[in-house]
């Protein structure tokens, strides 16, 4: 059952845009915050799979979330590149939203950069608050949402169940042709994971035995198949709340893309 709304409110702004899609049964609470017992199921491949290790590596996580309605989404892809540190070293935060809008985040800085090796949870300060800046630059977990807005400034968090961002057009250092359309984007929200890749009992990996092979990279995860999220991104001067809305995730890895790929 898929209930929708649409409210444009004037105040400080910004205009705000809200969406529900509802299963039959009970509706999904609008507040949530990120639970660290985790999701009640995990696919493999979910941490990090940088182990300090020689030779170029990446990793990237997407997200997508779908506002139900007029079907327009929100893809959120988180990556790091030769975090030992070198030339190509990297951190980036992109969002692509409505009506082929973009942002990008960068940092040559990899320092601030964390991610579990053991389950999916990642994050990074590109800024630190003023109060406090200097704990502030050495995160290395998931925060509670207020602790996180307290202690970063522009930066996100990102795990199997929450997600929490402020970010800037900052593409200084970042190769490649695309622009930012829009000059600021900050979300929270939260996933309810539904399917991942495999029975619920014996969640698989989505290349089978093909994941172990350097051979075949860059590696490849579905994480979520389908959940429903809940919170709110905004986007420029506009706000988008949701309550339910269709997500997935995948993951990226290894040395690089194969040159016969680019």
């Amino acid at each position: 059952m898929i209930h929708g709304s649409l409210a444009h409110h004037a105040g400080h702004g910004t205009v705000t845009v809200g969406w529900s899609w509802r299963r039959r049964g009970p509706s999904v609470p609008r507040q949530c915050a990120y639970n660290p017992r985790g999701p009640p199921f995990e696919t493999p491949h979910k941490g990090y799979h940088y182990t300090g290790q020689r030779g170029r590596f990446f990793e990237g996580w997407y997200w997508r979330v779908t506002l139900p309605g007029d079907a327009e989404s929100f893809a959120l892809i988180y990556s790091v590149e030769d975090p030992r540190g070198g030339v190509f070293s990297g951190v980036g935060a992109q969002v692509m939203g409505p009506d082929d809008g973009y942002i990008l985040h960068y940092s040559k800085d990899v320092s601030q950069f964390w991610a579990d090796r053991g389950r999916l949870a990642l994050g990074m300060c590109f800024e630190p608050s003023h109060v406090g800046a200097a704990a502030s630059r050495s995160v290395g977990g998931m925060l509670p949402a207020r602790k996180f807005t307290d202690r970063i400034s522009k930066g996100f968090q990102a795990s199997a169940t929450f997600h929490q961002g402020d970010i800037t057009a900052a593409e200084v250092g970042a190769s490649g042709e695309l622009k930012s359309t829009v000059s600021s984007c900050r979300w929270e929200f939260c996933i309810e994971p539904l399917a991942g890749w495999g029975p619920p009992e014996r969640q698989q990996s989505t290349a089978g035995w093909l994941s172990a092979l350097p051979i075949f990279e860059p590696h490849w995860q579905v994480l979520l198949a389908h959940g429903e999220a809940t919170g709110w991104i905004e986007w420029g001067d506009r706000r988008y709340e949701f309550e339910a809305a269709p997500a997935y995730s995948e993951k990226n890895w290894g040395g690089g893309f194969p040159n016969k790929w680019i």
